[in-house]
């Protein structure tokens, strides 16, 4: 618990066996109540190290970042959810942090933005095609985000009912920003700068492929070519703080 607000840290996780040590290292677990560390259909011992940390593994065959995520996301309990890449690139000391600018300011949504600080310089290709991104967001959507492929959120799971996800693939991460923060008469959203890691383990990220096909989503999600999908959490929950009571 964190200021009276449970807390679920949701993780997709695609052979991580080596980031995941490197997450609970200085993962505060007297803040996180509930871990979900989504198997992507790994292939070494990322389900193993998972439970072995004490995190609620669930398996997801369906390959893709944004198939891993939904699944994690319907499965999660707390009031505010954390997300996280399980390679040890975002930092948990952060966690608290970000909980006391959501609760104190009164925000819905949080997302994290690396571009401003890193450990080591980065790959100028993905910076580069990140930057791209952002202008085509600004351009199509009419406001500016500073990182659009940042997986580092902080939000009320109650935000989840107003969102219609449709990627399972690497462009969910573009997508949660533009459904939240574009509905601004309904969740105040926010991002913050925050510092960045070189990863633990292989980078499951193809530059290319996954750079021309999040630009191409942005189009169709622009011109309503990709359709709605129903919301992650259930309206009538009744363990679901919605506005007002959150």
């Amino acid at each position: 618990m964190y200021k009276n607000h449970r807390i679920s840290l949701v993780m997709p996780c695609y052979n991580e066996e080596h980031g995941l040590p490197e997450v609970y290292r200085d993962l505060d677990l007297n803040i996180v109540d509930e871990v979900i560390a989504v198997d992507n259909n790994s292939t070494d011992r990322t389900a193993e190290v998972a439970q072995r940390f004490g995190a609620r593994v669930i398996r997801e065959t369906r390959q893709g970042y944004g198939a891993a995520y939904k699944t994690g996301l319907r499965a999660a309990t707390g009031d505010i959810i954390v997300t996280m890449d399980a390679d040890g690139t975002y930092p948990r000391n952060f966690i608290p942090i970000l909980l006391d600018v959501m609760i104190d300011e009164g925000f819905d949504f949080i997302t994290c933005d690396r571009t401003g600080h890193k450990d080591k310089p980065s790959n100028w290709l993905r910076v580069f095609g990140n930057d791209v991104l952002n202008f085509f967001i600004w351009i199509l959507f009419w406001f500016r985000v500073r990182d659009s492929q940042s997986g580092m959120w902080v939000f009320r799971r109650w935000v989840l009912m107003h969102l219609s996800l449709t990627s399972d693939g690497m462009a969910f991460s573009e997508e949660l920003k533009l459904e939240a923060m574009s509905k601004k008469k309904i969740i105040r959203a926010n991002e913050l700068p925050i510092y960045y890691k070189e990863r633990h383990g292989v980078s499951k990220l193809r530059i290319w492929r996954d750079g021309f096909y999040n630009l191409f989503f942005l189009f169709r999600k622009r011109f309503g070519l990709l359709g709605s999908a129903p919301p992650l959490v259930d309206p009538d929950d009744p363990n679901l703080q919605k506005r007002g009571n959150a």
